[in-house]
């Protein structure tokens, strides 16, 4: 089995992994990961993540420039806008899971730290979250607000539709935007009782134990 074999059937199997526990429904979502050659395969537009098929993904080349496989995702625009700015970026998610769509919508949502500080993965595997306004699905103008933020975020909210995250690798990138819609609903779940956070020690204790990315 070739290489790229190998990583259109994981992309196809973790996508089916997320709409089955509930992550994302219907045809919406979309996944995108960097090939051998610099170039992607990325889910086909209009196609769920339940039954993605290894053949029919959009294959582009280095440059972006589509060459095989069924046409891909409106939100090209996003994917590449990751890619264009973060050298580190191997694969790019995008879903639209309730909790951080819900948290998204909360009057008292922060535009730079999207995520509350209730537990330490969240935090290694995310750093701090930047929520984006809303935008119209597939709008490019969503891309334009990723290159502004000129590589130092990897995960974004777009307000009222869902997470972005962008990883090393897929299985990555993956487990990070599962990371952010736990944390999301585990926010929600506590919603005005007051929980108790990690304290900003802990916060910095974890950026410097485990490098992460910390804009402020």
């Amino acid at each position: 089995m070739s290489e790229e074999t190998r990583l259109r059937e994981q992309i196809c199997l973790l996508a089916k992994s997320m709409f089955d526990r509930g992550l994302t429904g219907g045809s919406s979502g979309n996944i995108s990961c960097r090939t051998w050659d610099g170039g992607l395969l990325v889910s086909p537009t209009g196609t769920s993540f339940g039954g993605l098929d290894p053949a029919r993904l959009s294959r582009f080349d280095a440059n972006f420039a589509l060459i095989d496989g069924d046409p891909p995702t409106k939100e090209m625009p996003l994917h590449s806008a990751f890619y264009d700015t973060r050298s580190t970026a191997g694969a790019v998610v995008h879903l639209h899971s309730c909790h951080s769509v819900a948290l998204s919508m909360m009057p008292d949502a922060n535009e730079d730290d999207f995520l509350p500080h209730l537990t330490p993965y969240a935090i290694m595997k995310l750093g701090r979250v930047k929520l984006l306004p809303f935008y119209l699905p597939g709008d490019p103008a969503m891309g334009d607000a990723v290159r502004g933020l000129a590589g130092t975020r990897s995960a974004v909210m777009l307000a009222n539709h869902g997470p972005v995250v962008a990883g090393k690798d897929i299985e990555a990138a993956c487990n990070a935007i599962e990371e952010l819609e736990d944390t999301a609903r585990l926010a929600m779940m506590t919603r005005g009782m007051s929980p108790r956070g990690l304290s900003e020690s802990d916060v910095q204790n974890l950026v410097s134990t485990f490098d992460v990315e910390w804009m402020n």
